[in-house]
Parts: C-alpha cells; structure tokens; sequence
C-alpha cells in the first residue's frame, strides 16, 4: 500500500497566533488532520478556548500564552512544549497585527510596534524552534505571509513592508536550514476577513475593488487555508523549500476581470 504523504497523526504542531481568524483555522486544521497541537496567543482565556476544540477534537495539547514580542515568552513556550510532547515537528507563525494610515503620519513606535509582532516575533520563534525542529529529523515551518509580501496596498506600507520581510526570511531560513533538515515555507492568503481586518474590507469600497480584482469574485475563508498548509507541514513538503504559495482566488494571476 503506497504512504500517505499527508499524514500528520502523532505530528506535534506549534500555532502562534493560534487564537482568532486564520492561525486558529490551520491550529483546528492541523489538529482535525491528526497532529497533536499547541496553539498561542497572547490571551489566556482564548488559548484555553482553542486547547478545549483541539480536545475535543480527540489530540492532545499545551495551554501555554505567549507573547511573541518577548524572547523568554517564546522559549519558555518551547519548553513547555519539549518538557509536554517530547519533541516538536511544525512550527506555524501566524500572529500578525495591523493598521491603515497614511505613511507620512506613521510614528516611528508604531512601525516598530508592527514589525516586532509580524517580522521579528517570527524570527524569534524561529530561533526558539530550530533545534528541536532539526532533532526531529522532518521538521517544517510554515510563516503567514500575505498578498501585501508582493503588492502595495494603499495605507497599510508598514504591513507590507513586514510581510514583505518575512518572505525573505522564509526563503533565507529556507536555504541556511535545509542541512538542517528543516523545511521553511510561506502561504499568502489572499483576502480573508477576520478580527484583523474585517473592518477595513467588509462593506467598503477597499473592499469591493479588491473583490472586483479577485477572479473567483469572493473572499476566502480561513478553512481554505488548511489543505495547503497540512501540505506543507506533511512529508510531502520533503523536497519542497523556499516557496510562497499563494491561496488567494486568483488575485495575484488576475488581470482585467471586467
């Protein structure tokens, strides 16, 4: 009988940003495809309200928060995580935060504030994760990226910029840790509402351009996410690093779609 490739039962999986919108979709997801996850997040009581899913589910988890703009944060949760499962084999970073103003008027703690979640926090929880990933001899990484890693969109340069970062990061990490056995790989949603964003796209002109832009004339739902991330963090990504795959109906592809 041939393997199945997919297979992530027994996994153990790290979601950062685990607890709203699209990092506790693939934290369910990974979790519904037989790996046994540990979702975080900075708030207790959301990480908690994941870990009981995860559990019902039927795997077995950590309810450990952590805040990814503090290294000790980050390594006690690698810790706990060791000292719980033994070991960690995926490592998905999705926490991300954002706002929309003018450039001119962006203060210079605010740009620092966005880049220390969605840039350096990766890097961090990268670092933190990169023995045991090599120990357990197919560990995988999977960064949140986003269609902003490849396009500007009006008010949001600071967003951009960071998600911009963390693709080259994945391709620079991709090829230092390949001899390390690690697979690193980005996924670029396209436009999924969420708690992040949702006011900026739900019933707004932004929001009907972009829709006007997006071939299958829809938004995504973060449930759509989860195949090609359970790909990724899978054997199946044995060979593949490096890559930015983008789920996003067809925006990126898109021309003229009028």
């Amino acid at each position: 009988m041939t393997k199945n490739e997919l297979e992530l039962t027994d996994r153990i999986a790290v979601v950062i940003g685990a607890t709203s919108g699209i990092g506790r979709a693939l934290a369910l997801g990974l979790a519904g495809h037989g790996a046994h996850v540990v979702p975080t997040g900075r708030r207790v009581d959301a990480v908690e309200a994941v870990c009981r899913e995860i559990q019902s589910a039927g795997r077995q988890t950590l309810c450990q928060a952590t805040d990814v703009t503090r290294r000790e944060s980050i390594d006690e949760l690698r810790d706990k995580a060791i000292e719980r499962f033994g070991r960690v084999d995926i490592l998905v970073n999705a926490a991300g935060i954002t706002f929309r103003m003018p450039t001119v008027e962006i203060a210079e703690g605010e740009w620092e504030d966005l880049f220390d979640t969605n840039l350096t926090g990766a890097l961090r929880a990268c670092q933190a994760f990169h023995a045991p990933l090599k120990a357990s001899g197919r560990g995988r990484i999977v960064n949140v990226a986003s269609l902003g890693s490849f396009l500007a969109f009006r008010e949001v340069a600071a967003y951009c910029a960071a998600k911009s970062g963390l693709l080259s990061l994945t391709r620079s990490l991709a090829c230092e840790w390949a001899h390390d056995g690690i697979s690193v790989n980005a996924i670029a949603p396209g436009v999924f509402p969420t708690e992040l964003n949702g006011e900026l796209v739900t019933g707004t002109e932004r929001g009907r351009e972009m829709l006007l832009r997006t071939p299958m004339r829809r938004f995504g739902k973060p449930e759509e996410l989860v195949g090609v991330t359970v790909m990724l963090a899978s054997d199946s990504a044995s060979f593949l690093t490096g890559q930015c795959i983008a789920v996003d109906g067809g925006y990126l592809a898109s021309g003229v779609n009028s």
